[in-house]
C-alpha cells in the first residue's frame, strides 16, 4: 500500500465483517505486536487491519491508508506511539472513527501537545497505577464515553494482556 512516497505492508485479516478495527503499533514495533489481539478479535467476528509500522505515518497518512483500502468508518486502536497517533487521528477527523481504544498513551494534550478533544467513545488501557494520573486527566479531553482500564504490572499491553486489550476493543465495537 502506498501512502505518499512511502510503501506500507498492511495485514488485513479476519472474517468479512461490517466491523473493522485498525490497530497502530508503537514506534519500533511491527504488526506482530497485535498477533494475539487480532486472533481474539477475529473470534469476535471483527476484521483487523494492521500496518507493519507507523514510521512516517501521520494523521493524513492514516486517512490515505484507509481511503486506499476502501474503509470509510472504522474502530481505531493503538499502542504507545501508535496510540498517540490514534488520539490525533480521532481528534482531528470527524465521522471516520466509531471508537478509540489505546494502550499506554494518555491524550497528547495531557503532555502539552497540540491535540483537540476526541468525540468518540474511548478507552485507555494502562499497565499500572503509575500511569493513572495522566489517564484520568485524559478524560477531560474526551467528549464522549471515556473509560480507563488499569492492569497491574503490565509492561506491554498488547503482548502481556492481549485478552484484556481485545475485550476492550470488542466492547467498543458493540453498539449496545
Amino acid at each position: 500500500m502506498s501512502v505518499g512516497e512511502v510503501v506500507y505492508t498492511v495485514r488485513m485479516d479476519g472474517p468479512e465483517s461490517a466491523h473493522v478495527v485498525v490497530l497502530l503499533p508503537g514506534a519500533g514495533e511491527d504488526a506482530s505486536v497485535f498477533d494475539a489481539v487480532c486472533e481474539r478479535l477475529h473470534g469476535s467476528d471483527l476484521r483487523t487491519v494492521v500496518p507493519d509500522t507507523i514510521d512516517g505515518l501521520d494523521v493524513a497518512g492514516v486517512l490515505a491508508l484507509l481511503d486506499a483500502l476502501g474503509l470509510k468508518y472504522v474502530n481505531l486502536a493503538g499502542n504507545r506511539e501508535g496510540a498517540a497517533l490514534a488520539w490525533q487521528a480521532a481528534a482531528r477527523t470527524f465521522g471516520r472513527f466509531k471508537s478509540l481504544v489505546v494502550a499506554d498513551s494518555p491524550h497528547p494534550a495531557v503532555a502539552g501537545a497540540d491535540c483537540p478533544a476526541v468525540e468518540v467513545p474511548s478507552t485507555l488501557v494502562i499497565g499500572g497505577p503509575e500511569a493513572r494520573p495522566d489517564a484520568d486527566a485524559s478524560g477531560r479531553r474526551c467528549y464522549s464515553d471515556f473509560r480507563v482500564v488499569e492492569l497491574d504490572g503490565v509492561e506491554s499491553v498488547p503482548r502481556a494482556a492481549a485478552a484484556a486489550f481485545a475485550a476492550e476493543i470488542s466492547l467498543r465495537t458493540s453498539m449496545w
